[in-house]
């Protein structure tokens, strides 16, 4: 469906990729809500979109909140009186450090954000959009989700379980009004990735000169055009693609070629 005067919901809209579908689905005609835990996030937000002010609202919330998430489609109808479609970017990595000496308390965090935060926005919005002509609901997942990042395995299980979810989803709803997208990104230029280092690594692991980070306008370009195309798996970023395609000529090679080359960082 083309976004032109349909209403999104965006969680992590504050900042990184995030701010720039946000961003990117404004200047396309949409109206968005976009949800982020930063409140002063949200609050450049706002500066940055000054022209689109009768088509932007911001809410602070923790999407690993139940209780928190459950109130957003109400805002967002009393608003904007519909919701057309969500998209789920909201997102953190775990420290790089191995399973055996990750606490359980961050490995909870990781998967509260990435897996029941998604799960919670699809649970509250679906009933919703099941009212609207068309609708749309977009994933994103990782590439660490569908291959093994050493130092990120926490990370990825919660994006692998992402990556099914959606696709479970797609399933459900295929006799639907409502379009189901999971996107994969690589390398982006984003904050969690300069704090990391993980993106990063893991491209150089495969060593080619021809693999480039995307920007967070690239990344959300390319999640805007999954919504409007409809389409199912997208594989953001060159890296991304290209270690989908040696994961599915070989998954072993693919993950002992990555484990190999991420040993030095793992002590």
């Amino acid at each position: 469906m083309q976004v032109n005067e349909h209403v999104f919901v965006v969680t992590g809209g504050g900042n990184g990729i995030g701010r720039a579908v946000v961003l990117t689905l404004l200047e396309k005609g949409a109206k968005v809500v976009a949800v982020d835990l930063n409140s002063q996030a949200l609050n450049d937000l706002l500066e940055l979109a000054t022209n689109f002010h009768d088509h932007l609202r911001v809410y602070t919330a923790n999407i690993s909140n139940r209780e928190e998430v459950e109130r957003i489609p109400q805002l967002t109808i009393e608003q904007f009186g519909v919701v057309d479609g969500i998209v789920n970017i909201a997102g953190i990595i775990q420290p790089f450090v191995k399973v055996n000496d990750l606490d359980y308390e961050k490995i909870e965090r990781v998967f509260n954000v990435n897996f029941f935060g998604t799960l919670y926005m699809c649970k509250a919005f679906i009933p919703h959009m099941l009212t609207r002509p068309q609708a749309h609901i977009l994933n994103v997942s990782s590439m660490g989700g569908f291959v093994p990042v050493p130092g990120q395995t926490i990370y990825g299980a919660s994006k692998a379980a992402v990556k099914l979810l959606t696709e479970g989803l797609k399933s459900e709803l295929m006799d639907t009004n409502i379009g189901v997208s999971v996107v994969f990104p690589g390398g982006v230029a984003t904050e969690i990735t300069k704090n990391s280092g993980v993106e990063t690594r893991l491209a150089a692991s495969v060593d080619t000169s021809k693999i480039k980070v995307l920007t967070p306008q690239e990344a959300a370009d390319i999640i805007v055009n999954a919504i409007e195309n409809n389409l199912y798996h997208v594989y953001a970023g060159s890296d991304s693609k290209m270690l989908n395609f040696m994961n599915r000529l070989s998954p072993k090679r693919a993950a002992l070629m990555i484990a190999e080359q991420l040993k030095s960082l793992m002590g």
